[in-house]
């Protein structure tokens, strides 16, 4: 994805209604290839695919006043938002659709290596939720990380990019708040 190729549909969005319109058409593309990346983490059911994860997200983006973005940062970091909000909430009415069930478990390591099953590891999803918001009390640039890079699947370079800062930071804070994260799972799940 060409970084002034994203910063002109940007640019087109804040502009008039036919730009706009182009714009986000354009902006559409860049969505179903994050969610793409998002999706190939998790095995799936059918009922949360690739044009539904970025339906959802295009509607949270765009709804009413919102969809005026100052820069390529404010998009990325706003679009990895909401395709979060749209998986763990997806997670959440999996996990009311079967209360009681049980979760099996799941390391952390595997939201970065490996596929997570969405409807099997809904527990977990809303746990790292939890766990995102109170590490959002401490460090907002943390929860940035997370979410560019493991929602939005993001590589290091793009996110050290986006927040101007060097890549051996993105991999250090990655660090930090996957321990973070780890330990507030592990008390989540305990409890």
């Amino acid at each position: 994805m060409d970084n002034h190729d994203v910063t002109a549909r940007i640019a087109a969005m804040n502009a008039g209604p036919e730009q706009r319109q182009q714009a986000l058409s354009l902006v559409y593309e860049d969505l179903v290839h994050i969610a793409r990346a998002e999706l190939a983490r998790h095995r799936r059911g059918e009922t949360l695919n690739t044009r539904a994860l970025v339906n959802e997200t295009y509607l949270k983006l765009f709804d009413g006043d919102a969809g005026h973005f100052e820069n390529r940062k404010h998009f990325f970091a706003t679009a990895a938002k909401a395709m979060r909000q749209v998986v763990i909430d997806y997670a959440r009415s999996r996990l009311a659709d079967r209360r009681g069930a049980g979760a099996e478990h799941v390391a952390l390591d595997a939201l970065d290596n490996q596929p997570i099953a969405i409807d099997a590891q809904a527990e977990e999803l809303v746990g790292m939720d939890k766990a995102l918001e109170k590490l959002a009390q401490l460090d907002e640039r943390l929860v940035s990380i997370v979410e560019l890079r493991f929602f939005a699947g993001l590589p290091v370079k793009e996110i050290a990019d986006l927040l101007g800062v060097s890549e051996p930071t993105v991999k250090r804070d990655t660090r930090a708040a996957r321990a973070f994260l780890h330990k507030e799972l592990q008390a989540h799940l305990a409890s």
